[in-house]
């Protein structure tokens, strides 16, 4: 796939890496092994991509350390990850359904957290459609610098999205509203953190570590 064209990888099915955590709530993915090793040959093939923890269910503090620990380590090995996402649980329609989710304040501390432990990491995102609006905003003042999510800019396929019932998209002034709200300047980027410009790359190395941007 690389041959053919593919630069980068999501980041997505990372969970908890703490083994006895993955097998209660991600039993049916990969191990963390496995995702590490999957990334790491990524990275080896010049590929960059991204990381997540899924935060606020039965995992312990030091659960997420430890996920944070194998990230920076494979990190400073390969240089390839972009972006760390931490990833709010949402426990309804879940087998632990009757846990309440991280608070607002657990989730800005992880966050926070995150941007000081991967150093090496040059993104962290604060992603809205999980966060919530008001939180992801207050998240650039407390690490990150991307906040990501659906923008509606028209078209048949965000109709079609709609017309299904659902609302977790922003315009695109709505996201940028957000950024300057918390003081920040938004520049639109793409998949690899180039900043773009009349929909043109207009620099080939990723954007400041600290300006927050469009996902």
């Amino acid at each position: 796939m690389h041959e053919a064209g593919l630069d980068s990888l999501p980041g997505g099915g990372a969970e908890i890496f703490h083994p006895d955590i993955r097998q209660q709530i991600a039993d049916d993915k990969v191990d963390a092994e496995g995702w590490l090793h999957i990334h790491r040959a990524a990275h080896e093939l010049g590929m960059h991509s991204n990381a997540t923890m899924l935060y606020g269910h039965i995992e312990s503090y030091e659960d997420r350390v430890d996920h944070l620990v194998k990230l920076r380590e494979l990190q400073d090995k390969t240089d390839g990850f972009m972006c760390f996402i931490p990833l709010a649980f949402h426990p309804e329609g879940t087998a632990i359904s009757h846990l309440p989710g991280p608070s607002a304040i657990d989730s800005l501390k992880t966050i926070a957290i995150s941007r000081l432990m991967l150093d090496n990491i040059p993104h962290i995102k604060a992603y809205w459609v999980m966060l919530g609006m008001q939180i992801a905003q207050v998240a650039l003042r407390f690490g990150a610098d991307d906040l990501d999510g659906t923008i509606n800019d028209g078209g048949s396929l965000m109709e079609s999205y709609l017309a299904e019932g659902n609302r977790n998209f922003l315009t695109r002034a709505g996201i940028e509203e957000l950024i300057r709200g918390a003081g920040r300047i938004p520049v639109e980027r793409d998949t690899l953190y180039h900043p773009m410009k009349l929909d043109r790359v207009v620099a080939s190395e990723r954007s400041p570590r600290n300006l927050p941007v469009l996902g």
